[in-house]
């Protein structure tokens, strides 16, 4: 059994990885359009973006989960698991689409972001099957639990809220300390 500091440190690491990996993939191209024809026109570099607008968003989505993994806990990180593991799948699909249609020798990096949808979806599949093991922030980030406040109606205006008033009246700044 490893350690689980260990395993949602390497979690962690690979969902940020697969993400950035991810986003640099999507904005290089994957086809070149040629302009031949009646009409030549210049030839057209067609980026992973160009082709799938989502690939962006969904790759941040990645991103902010791989902050999200240290910063929720049991049942919540098993579900940002499944999430993680959806939208590795889905970059490892677009990759492999991107790959499948790649013209002119630029299956690279539709393959490379392939390979960060696997990354994320690895992180996700550690965090679905062993997230609420894992370590999580400690108490002290959480809103401490404090009683309700009771709110006393009063009949008129406070004596501080008279004297200020007052001060702005004789033309006095109530802010001031006397400096």
């Amino acid at each position: 059994m490893s350690n689980p500091r260990r395993e949602l440190a390497t979690a962690v690491v690979a969902c940020a990885l697969g993400a950035g990996v991810a986003l640099l993939a999507a904005a290089r191209t994957w086809q070149v359009v040629s302009g031949r024809g009646a009409l030549p026109l210049p030839d057209d570099d067609l980026t992973g973006t160009d082709l799938l607008p989502w690939l962006p968003a969904v790759a941040l989505v990645g991103l902010a989960g791989a902050g999200a993994l240290l910063a929720v806990r049991g049942r919540s990180r098993c579900a940002l698991g499944l999430l993680l593991a959806g939208i590795g799948l889905l970059l490892a699909g677009a990759g492999g689409w991107g790959a499948a249609t790649a013209s002119g020798g630029h299956a690279f990096f539709p393959v490379l972001l392939g390979f960060g949808g696997l990354l994320i979806g690895y992180a996700g599949g550690c965090a679905l099957l062993r997230g609420a093991s894992w370590p999580a922030l400690g108490r002290r980030y959480e809103r401490p639990a404090t009683e309700p406040v009771e709110y006393i109606e009063r009949g008129g205006p406070s004596r501080s809220d008279v004297a200020m008033w007052d001060a702005l009246d004789r033309g006095e700044d109530p802010t001031s300390r006397g400096e």
